[in-house]
This record gives C-alpha cells, sequence and structure tokens, in this order.
C-alpha cells in the first residue's frame, strides 16, 4: 500500500494563522465577493471536521496565510488533520475567502486520491484568477477528485459570519451587490467545470 502524500511545513515553522474568530472588519474586506480584489492579498479558510460518531463533536476553526509563506490549505492539511485516522470517514466543509491558486488545487487534489476516506467541500467568497489557464486545469483537477466546489451564496456569509467571526451578536449587513456577483462567479465556475 502507498502511503498518501503529505503537505509538510518547514521544520522552523511557527503556525502564526490559527486563531479562535475573524476580525468583522477583516472578515468584510477578505470576503466581499467582488470581482477585482486588489489589496486582498490573504486566504482566509473557515473549516468543519466532522468525523462521525466516531469524534466528540465538529472540529471547528479559521486559518489565515499572506501568500508569502505556507498557504492556509496545506496548512490545514498538515496541522488540523495530522491526526486524522485514516480508518475514519473524514467530511470536511471549507468557507474561503477565495478558491486555491493552481499549486494548492494540485496538492488537495493529491491528498483527496490518497485519502479517499476524506470527502472535502469548498465554498469560495470568489475566485482566484480565474481566467488563467492553470487555475482553471487546478479548479478541474480538484472537482475530478472529489471534491465539491461552489461559489458562497449569500446565505453562505451570514453562516460563516454567525459561526466563525467576532460579530459581538451583530447581524452581517450584506454589500448591495453580494447576490449579482454570486450570480457571475457561480456561472464562472459552471464554465470552468464543464
Amino acid at each position: 500500500m502507498v502511503a498518501p502524500p503529505v503537505l509538510v511545513a518547514p521544520p522552523t515553522m511557527v503556525v502564526p494563522w490559527f486563531r479562535d474568530r475573524i476580525d468583522p472588519f477583516a472578515f468584510k474586506f477578505q470576503f466581499k465577493n467582488v470581482e477585482y480584489s486588489s489589496g486582498r492579498n490573504k486566504t482566509f479558510l473557515c473549516y468543519l471536521v466532522d468525523e462521525g460518531e466516531a469524534a466528540e463533536g465538529l472540529l471547528r476553526g479559521y486559518l489565515e496565510d499572506e501568500h508569502s509563506g505556507p498557504h492556509a490549505e496545506e496548512a490545514f492539511f498538515t496541522h488540523c488533520l495530522q491526526n486524522h485516522d485514516p480508518a475514519l470517514r473524514c467530511s470536511v466543509t471549507w468557507y474561503v475567502s477565495s478558491s486555491p491558486c493552481s499549486s494548492c488545487a494540485v496538492k488537495i487534489a493529491q491528498v483527496l486520491k490518497a485519502r479517499t476516506n476524506v470527502r472535502l467541500s469548498i465554498f469560495a467568497a470568489r475566485l482566484f484568477e480565474w481566467e488563467e489557464p492553470e487555475i482553471q486545469a487546478g479548479l478541474r483537477a480538484l472537482h475530478a477528485a472529489g471534491c465539491k466546489l461552489r461559489v458562497m451564496k449569500p446565505l453562505d456569509f451570514s453562516y460563516t459570519w454567525e459561526t466563525f467571526v467576532e460579530n459581538e451578536d451583530q447581524p452581517l449587513n450584506l454589500w448591495e451587490d453580494c447576490k449579482d456577483n454570486y450570480e457571475f462567479y457561480q456561472d464562472k465556475l459552471a464554465d470552468v467545470l464543464q
């Protein structure tokens, strides 16, 4: 039996991205589903992990990166699932500020092919450089590996706000073009995955 590929962090790496809840301003800026994401140079990855009846409930949290070091997607597999029992089925849901880059998409697809017990759903606020051929190939590789890909709907933004943000019990007021931008990105993703 071939061992599954492991996304390995450098041995000296400190894990600065683990946080309990997202700052509301950061969420509203980073998750805003605008077409041109100028200045949005971080990936925020909110995760839910369900290991079924064998676990003591859901594992919940979020990671963030600045694209200059290990990406949040890599950090998730390296740190959040490092002790996962490969005999257990595991359902993972990510709510991300942007879809994975081509390099992360390929690595995630490899992990999913090797760890057939892990089911991953990715809900992205916006598509990262979706016009680029290598990004499109990465998204198709994820889809082919069994990853469920979808753009975040307005209700997903509200759910993420309530679940992962220091919101002080304040509701999220969605921006005016949130639904239109969702439909734009969902159409682009459907075209890429055809």
